[in-house]
């Protein structure tokens, strides 16, 4: 029986580390901020969901992924293009086993919008909602809000 007993405790300490969930959150975050920094938004699959909707800062909504990374790569080829976003912090809150609110103020490289206007210093707050599927966290939402000065 002893030997039993030592088998099972041996076998459940050996076996992979479990990743906590703000972990998790933490990671699909910081796939699509690498993503946008790298301006390639190819493996969005791994960090968000089907119905991934995106709100920018000028108000417009996007919903569904290939609509919205169909969105990203054009504004990252054209006023974006070389913009990065550089994190500030990731603050994780889990609302349920299988939902999560990311909420990441960053500071925005220079760049000017389609109207003419050149954007200096401003500082973002992204929201997004994450959301369990499987064992991965997907981005399913995110808004992006400019900061007041």
């Amino acid at each position: 029986m002893n030997i039993l007993l030592v088998a099972v405790i041996t076998l459940s300490c050996t076996g992979a580390p479990v990743q906590q969930p703000e972990t998790a959150v933490r990671e699909a975050v910081q796939a699509f901020y690498a993503a946008f920094n790298s301006h390639d938004f190819s493996r969005a699959a791994e960090f968000t969901t089907d119905d991934w909707e995106h709100i920018d800062p000028f108000g417009g909504r996007t919903q569904g992924r290939s609509a919205v990374v169909k969105d990203l790569r054009e504004v990252h080829g054209t006023f974006l293009k070389g913009v990065t976003d550089a994190v500030e912090e990731i603050t994780v809150r889990l609302v349920s086993p299988d939902v999560a609110l990311a909420i990441v103020p960053s500071r925005l490289g220079t760049f000017t919008s389609p109207d003419g206007v050149t954007h200096e210093n401003k500082r973002p707050i992204r929201t997004f909602v994450l959301v369990k599927r499987g064992q991965r966290w997907l981005i399913m939402h995110d808004q992006n809000t400019f900061r007041a000065p």
